[in-house]
């Protein structure tokens, strides 16, 4: 057991290393990204407007002229976002790594379907900027398999300190139905700590599982972290041990995510390891990830 304990012990230092220290700067706000009702996206800095024309001065296109009836979003961006002169967006799935959440909410207004090897289905929504909910289900009825697990996972999210400290707290509660149903219900009811902003951070957390009407009795842990590689690429590792009287597992994780627009694509690569599992063994993860709402 002590050798299990200094393994994931080791994996939570590495966790916080990877985590940087993380300063405060003042954010020229001079620069403003403009999206338009045609999908068009501009970034610039603002010339002139009046109540109905807007103009912009951008690098590649010069001065441009926008009718603010076609504006659909007029947002100030931060210029430490242009690393190499290619400008790195807001992340838009900043709140979950592979599957476990993070301290960071959705903001209202935004939702996301998530999707995993086909079976796994999940939408998630943001009803205020401290309060999302998820529901999904993994559709077995479709292979006449007479049972259907279902879940919904209530979250709540507390902002510490902006962009450095969040907190969340929630839980996964599940059962299943069908003509072959165990009534019993099943889930995890969890806690997370985040430190770091959205694009580079370091998550720690514990959770209680339970089932067939019984909670386990030492805690589930989690360290995971995430760091932006490029405008549209994440790397990304999530972690999960359990060290129980007579049993201990872990299950450890190493992949990405790409995004194509606003279309997440994960892999990864899942390593079990436990007191009944022997030799070494990795198990491919791929998902996606489609927002809508307000994002």
């Amino acid at each position: 057991m002590k050798r299990q304990l200094t393994i994931f012990t080791f994996l939570f230092a590495i966790t916080l290393i990877s985590q940087y220290v993380y300063s405060q700067s003042s954010a020229d706000t001079t620069l403003v990204r403009v999206k338009t009702a045609q999908g068009n996206e501009f970034i610039g800095t603002i010339v002139s407007e009046d109540a109905d024309l807007l103009v912009l001065k951008t690098e590649s296109l010069g001065e441009i002229r926008i009718l603010k009836k076609d504006i659909t979003l007029l947002q100030p961006i931060d210029n430490t976002k242009f690393i190499g002169g290619v400008y790195w967006g807001e992340n838009p799935q900043a709140t979950r790594y592979f599957w476990t959440p993070n301290g960071y909410g959705l903001k209202q207004g935004e939702g996301y379907y998530q999707n995993i090897w086909v079976l796994y289905n999940q939408v998630s929504y943001g009803f205020t900027k401290y309060f999302s909910m998820s529901a999904g289900m993994i559709p077995s009825f479709l292979f006449d398999a007479g049972f259907t697990p279902i879940w919904v996972v209530p979250k709540f999210s507390i902002p510490v300190e902006s962009e450095k400290v969040n907190l969340s707290a929630g839980a996964f509660m599940g059962t299943v139905i069908g003509r072959n149903a165990d009534s019993s219900g099943f889930g995890i009811v969890f806690g997370t700590a985040t430190f770091g902003n959205r694009d580079r951070n370091s998550n720690f957390g514990l959770g209680y599982g339970y089932g067939e009407g019984q909670w386990t009795k030492s805690p589930i842990l989690n360290a995971s972290f995430m760091r932006r590689t490029g405008p549209k690429g994440y790397f990304i590792s999530e972690n999960y041990a359990y060290f129980g009287k007579d049993v201990w597992f872990m299950l450890l994780s190493l992949g990405g995510r790409r995004m194509i627009k606003n279309v997440g694509l994960d892999f990864a690569l899942y390593i079990p390891l436990g007191t009944d599992i022997d030799g070494l063994y990795a198990a491919p993860f791929l998902g996606i990830t489609v927002p809508f709402g307000d994002y």
